[in-house]
């Protein structure tokens, strides 16, 4: 018989394409992956996983054993939240995904309070972008996503994933101290069609909803510099090398050489949670909802 703590290995290689990833969303060793593998493989009694490059990569026999532990790790937790229900515990691991910025302002405090409330709960973030979070959330290496979006650039849900809306996230300029407009009580973005700019990598969602915001305001402008983190971009700002724009959930005050102005209209984004139909019933995934809603209260 296939054990099942083997194929949770393989089906987390086949999520996150790499030993490295496994191990990181299964919260063990590497050594400990390819331990896994190695004994699954004498089970199946031929290989999974190959060379490619650097990396490795699934055979068609890992490709086909991984789709099938995915049905069957989802069927597991079905019945984990079905017999959790009976008795109403609330126990066991859960996880968070979450993007940065709500990763730093929702989530700690539902932590915080899951662990007051619930000892016997082991619940733990994981910060990721929203594709990946939802990636990560159908093959159930997550078992919340929290995600953004924008009303003008909605973000794709898949078949069998429920979400509801936490919070509207208004994004304001930040400027240089020095700059004429730094003291304005608000500004439209047309106001600002000379600026450089500070924006975020191209690998990220927010790079592309920055370029189109722009080009709708008649801001043909590239991004002169990237970076993930605010602070990064906030420290550019304070330089005198561009402008960014900065949404307001888990921002601190404004550093010293940099001034927040509102815009008008005011840019928004829509955060949401998002999760598995099939856990909708577990115990451990209510209160923790309804503690990430008690965060954004």
């Amino acid at each position: 018989m296939l054990n099942l703590e083997r194929l949770r290995t393989l089906h987390a290689v086949s999520t996150t394409g790499s030993v490295r990833g496994a191990a990181e969303a299964l919260h063990v060793t590497t050594s400990a992956v390819s331990q896994q593998l190695a004994r699954l493989e004498r089970e199946v009694g031929q290989p999974l996983l190959e060379k490619q490059g650097r990396g490795i990569r699934l055979t068609d026999a890992g490709d086909l054993l991984a789709e099938h532990a995915g049905r069957l790790l989802r069927q597991v937790e079905l019945v984990e939240t079905e017999l959790a229900d009976q008795r109403g515990a609330v126990a066991g691991t859960l996880t968070v995904a979450a993007f940065a910025t709500a990763a730093r302002g929702l989530v700690p405090p539902m932590l915080r309070a899951l662990r007051q409330r619930y000892p016997s709960l082991a619940a733990r973030l994981v910060e990721l972008e929203p594709t990946d979070a939802i990636a990560r959330l159908r093959h159930a290496d997550v078992d919340i996503a929290v995600v953004q979006d924008w009303p003008e650039q909605p973000l794709a849900v898949p078949a069998g994933i429920s979400s509801t809306a936490l919070l509207e996230d208004v994004l304001d300029v930040a400027l240089p101290a020095a700059h004429p407009f730094a003291d304005r009580a608000a500004l439209a973005l047309p106001d600002l069609r000379d600026e450089d700019w500070v924006g975020w990598p191209s690998d990220e969602v927010c790079h592309g909803w920055l370029e189109n915001t722009l080009r709708r305001n008649g801001i043909e402008r590239q991004v002169a510099h990237t970076a993930s983190e605010h602070s990064t971009q906030l420290a550019l700002v304070a330089a005198g090398l561009g402008a960014a724009i900065i949404p307001r959930l888990g921002r601190g005050p404004a550093p010293e050489g940099v001034r927040f102005v509102p815009l008008l209209p005011a840019p928004r984004r829509r955060v949401f949670a998002l999760w598995r139909n099939s856990s909708t019933n577990r115990p451990a995934f209510r209160v923790a909802l309804r503690a990430l809603q008690d965060a954004v209260e």
